[in-house]
């Protein structure tokens, strides 16, 4: 990964940069695409602080924890008027399990619902949840609909190409959900077959786009860049583009996809004190809900950091560390005093998946 942007040449642009979901009008073509353990409330409001995104939806949750409010499932799904517009991703293989957790949503306020169908785990897959529901069309279709009439919010799917390359049941799942009533289906390039190896099939984002009239589709998978994200749009003809992984090696993707998309501006670097605030809100904005098991938690995100915050690596081991809040200042006040001195720009901690056959996680 270079530290510099890539070189892509500003344009007068043409596109409209709102999308309407369900009703709501968002202002960015551009989403922030659940993470496991990462896409909490204090990552989310970092991000839109950055300017550039047009939704945010929250780590997945499991609908009988919702139902119950577990602590983490309240955790999960806590938010605040800055955390604007959301949607909240709930799986279940259990009809039942999420109309009741749709109601739960509705009755507390929240806006939008995503049902996940995309999760290649095993822990939710052997429950009936996550891609496995892919197998079963008839059955997926019911569930989706049982959700959509139970409750008056706007409903998306978000799955995979299918369960394998024999099963590519993405399309047909998409026009059926579209019939249905869904507002919008999010497709992540891969079957549950390669987890998160091998590429991204953009042909097969653009077999779900043409399967369906009228609702959009937004393309999710290896879009790391402001080139990738512009690119997938292209190839696909998707509406929308969701971005992970992306997002945690360069907060600023949203940010410069606005520059270059909307306005036709060039991508700017952000300066070193930008870098350095954004890694400060972000603990910050983690420290008001989890007070100080902050420093346990925050410690995941200094391996994606690092390297586009131009952390020197010594520090950035001592991030992955640290035990309190004093120590978090200290770290980043020598930050401030060595800033530059990285020398690699490769980021040392990406999010791990499971090792051996997919079948196995």
């Amino acid at each position: 990964m270079s530290n510099s942007l890539p070189n892509i040449p500003a344009t007068q642009s043409t596109e409209d940069p709102t999308i309407t979901l369900g009703g709501r009008t968002l202002q960015s073509r551009y989403f922030l695409a659940p993470l496991a353990g990462y896409t909490h409330l204090a990552f989310r409001t970092a991000m839109r602080e950055l300017g550039g995104l047009g939704l945010a939806t929250t780590d997945l949750v499991l609908a009988t924890h919702l139902i119950s409010e577990s602590k983490k499932s309240m955790d999960l799904v806590a938010t605040t008027p800055a955390d604007r517009p959301l949607t909240v991703q709930i799986y279940s293989g259990v009809n039942e399990h999420l109309v009741r957790a749709a109601h739960w949503l509705a009755d507390h306020g929240y806006e939008a619902i995503d049902i996940n169908m995309g999760c290649p785990m095993a822990k939710i897959n052997s429950q009936g949840g996550g891609a496995r529901m892919m197998c079963d069309t008839s059955g997926a279709c019911e569930i989706v609909s049982a959700v959509i009439e139970a409750v008056d919010l706007p409903v998306s799917v978000k799955m995979r190409l299918g369960w394998d390359r024999d099963n590519l049941t993405a399309p047909q799942l998409a026009k059926a959900f579209e019939e249905i009533g869904v507002t919008a289906v999010t497709v992540h390039g891969r079957t549950r077959a390669q987890g998160f190896h091998g590429d991204v099939d953009l042909e097969g984002i653009a077999a779900v786009k043409e399967a369906v009239t009228s609702i959009p589709v937004v393309g999710n998978g290896d879009v790391r860049s402001v080139e990738d994200a512009v690119r997938m749009r292209e190839v696909t003809g998707c509406d929308a583009v969701a971005i992970g992984r992306g997002a945690m090696m360069d907060p600023w993707i949203f940010r410069n996809l606005q520059r270059v998309v909307v306005e036709g501006k060039e991508p700017i670097e952000p300066t070193a004190d930008e870098k350095i605030q954004f890694l400060v809100r972000h603990f910050t904005l983690m420290t008001e809900q989890h007070d100080d098991y902050s420093c346990v938690l925050f410690r995941k995100f200094a391996g994606w950091y690092g390297a586009k915050l131009g952390i020197p690596e010594d520090l950035e081991d001592r991030l992955r560390r640290f035990e309190s809040l004093a120590e978090f200042e200290e770290i980043v006040d020598q930050i401030r005093e060595r800033h530059g001195e990285r020398e690699s720009w490769i980021p040392t901690n990406m999010i791990r998946v499971p090792n051996g056959p997919v079948e196995r996680w």
